[in-house]
């Protein structure tokens, strides 16, 4: 073979390895891209929490929980300034026997993944209306607890995981502050009782404390800002 034939061989032989290289991070890119998760959307999430989509049965959440999650009705929680991923992992988990619901886990079964997402950045940046503590004779029990914990039967203070001031610690602990006095009562029963199963640490504590501490840590939790 003479050396221009050569060369043009060879020449062949690195544009092809180029191309090659090319096509495969090319593919790499579009891998990551397909991969990647799509940003939550809260204009997307009030949307859908005013409105619902009647065409795939799911309701308006504002219908149960208030406008911009401020929830008038006491058996239904407030979940206006609620924290992000607090919001998203409680909508997973009524998918699951963790925490099944006979309202909330069908609704939560026919959302998607983004719309999880959408409808909690929504609640994340809405503002909620503060509560009320309304049993003066238990005030100070519920701030004790709440603050203290209870020693003689290993309760840790709520504040603790929660705040001095009920506002969670993102990505960890829900936020508190001026939530229902009945739902928070409700809860720390349904962790009592087995009903609720998504945290070992909340089961714990609540099977160690009396209706009489719930019902005063709940009170003055709906006094919080």
């Amino acid at each position: 073979m003479n050396r221009a034939f050569l060369t043009f061989v060879k020449s062949l032989l690195v544009t092809s390895v180029a191309v090659t290289g090319l096509v495969g991070v090319a593919a790499q890119a579009a891998e990551h891209a397909a991969a990647a998760p799509a940003k939550a959307d809260p204009a997307k999430g009030a949307t859908l929490y005013d409105s619902g989509d009647a065409a795939r049965g799911i309701p308006a959440c504002v219908s149960c929980h208030g406008a911009a999650g401020n929830s008038t009705i006491a058996t239904n929680p407030k979940l206006a300034g609620q924290i992000n991923d607090y919001t998203h992992k409680q909508l997973v988990d009524f998918t699951t026997p963790n925490r099944a619901n006979p309202i909330m886990t069908p609704y939560a079964k026919a959302l998607t993944e983004d719309e999880k997402k959408n409808i909690a950045a929504y609640l994340s940046t809405t503002t909620a209306k503060a509560g009320a503590a309304k049993n003066k004779d238990t005030v100070e029990l519920g701030k004790k607890i709440y603050r203290g914990g209870i020693a003689g039967t290993g309760v840790a203070a709520c504040a603790s995981c929660h705040g001095a001031n009920g506002n969670g610690i993102p990505s960890q602990f829900p936020r508190l502050a001026g939530q229902h006095q009945d739902y928070t009562v409700a809860q720390l029963h349904a962790f009592k009782g087995g009903a609720r199963k998504n945290s070992v640490q909340m089961t714990t504590l609540a099977k160690r404390m009396s209706d009489d501490e719930m019902k005063a840590v709940a009170d003055y939790i709906a006094g919080l800002k």
